[in-house]
């Protein structure tokens, strides 16, 4: 199989490159350079702009391919741009879109591939959503070969995955739950959701790649496995070795009070219940299996963070804004048991 993908070191993109290279694959990777150390061995790199369409056109004037994959698409504009470059120079072209354009809040808990997309509150899944809406299109009346890919939660060792974190990543909270520090949990902790290794993810795609069946059709990738958010803190403190002391706080209060956007990525993704139906996936790829649960896969992260120092970005402002909503829950709580007494 020749295959390209656009981007190619991502948390998504690196697990599948790895696992191609492995089977043989004729990998392309077109990305600009900036993180040559992710780049894996073995696949043939194509340093070049893909927002510079003119010199790619070039680039690739003579070549052509099985599988295209464009991982770093997030508006309508990219994906147009994808048709003039591709069509015609491949028999599949998968567009990785975002889980969180299912939805928002869910009619049924349960998501399936047909449940409808709609997401109020986060325009980074309204673009993706536009961006399929585009190339369902040109499926429709110009035969360009898509595949639609909707990843959710997906993580690597590089970073825990979190419901609450800082703009610089989430080794803050992990560094509060190590100073034995109070940690937020956003609502009561009870909602549920799917975290997926991305080994885990890149088998399921690498199903996807080159399968007649699959072309048309949007298909999501996760594991089968369900947690509560308090299920995950627990799981990533033990894996710390701490005890966790978790301060449950009302995802609405987080949003109006962070210097983070969270209404796109709390209240238009992680404070919503999602639990997924792989019928779909698994008929079109009957051998997948998700086979890291997430106290396996977080164990592997957790050690490969405390072993890289690179990888322990501090974030004191997130810290310190951690400690004025902890405290301002404490003395809301702290003022109405007073008032109540008196």
């Amino acid at each position: 199989m020749r295959a390209l993908f656009i981007g190619g070191t991502g948390t998504i993109s690196s697990a599948i490159t790895k696992q191609l290279l492995a089977k043989g694959c004729e990998l392309y990777l077109l990305n600009r350079g900036n993180r040559s150390d992710s780049v894996s061995v073995g696949s043939i790199n194509m340093q070049a702009d893909i927002h510079d369409e003119a010199s790619v056109s070039k680039l690739i004037e003579n070549m052509q391919f099985d599988v295209v994959v464009d991982f770093i698409a997030f508006e309508t504009a990219h994906v147009e741009r994808d048709f003039r470059l591709f069509h015609g120079k491949t028999k599949q072209f998968i567009f990785i879109s975002s889980a969180s354009a299912y939805q928002t809040p869910l009619s049924d808990y349960r998501i399936t591939e047909g449940t409808p997309l709609s997401n109020p509150y986060w325009q980074y899944s309204r673009n993706k959503i536009a961006c399929e809406d585009y190339l369902l299109k040109q499926y429709r009346e110009n035969g360009f070969p898509i595949t639609i890919v909707r990843p959710s939660h997906t993580y690597d060792d590089r970073s825990i995955p979190l419901g609450v974190h800082g703009k610089r990543g989430s080794w803050q909270v992990a560094k509060r739950m190590l100073e034995g520090k109070p940690v937020i949990i956003h609502g009561d902790g009870t909602s549920l959701w799917t975290m997926t290794h991305n080994s885990d993810f890149a088998k399921g795609f690498i199903g996807l790649m080159g399968n007649s069946h699959a072309i048309g059709e949007s298909v999501h990738i996760t594991s089968d496995e369900t947690l509560t958010w308090n299920q995950i803190y627990e799981i990533i403190a033990d894996a710390l070795g701490v005890k966790l002391n978790a301060v449950h706080v009302p995802s609405e209060f987080l949003a109006g009070c962070s210097p983070v956007d969270f209404s796109g990525t709390l209240l238009g993704d992680k404070a919503n219940s999602v639990v997924f139906d792989l019928s779909k996936l698994k008929r079109l790829v009957p051998q997948f299996v998700a086979t890291t649960r997430f106290n396996q896969g977080i164990n592997q992260t957790v050690a490969n963070i405390l072993a890289h120092p690179e990888y322990q970005v501090e974030d004191d402002a997130f810290d310190m804004w951690c400690d004025d909503v902890i405290q301002a829950m404490n003395h809301a709580l702290s003022s109405i048991r007073d008032n109540n007494r008196s």
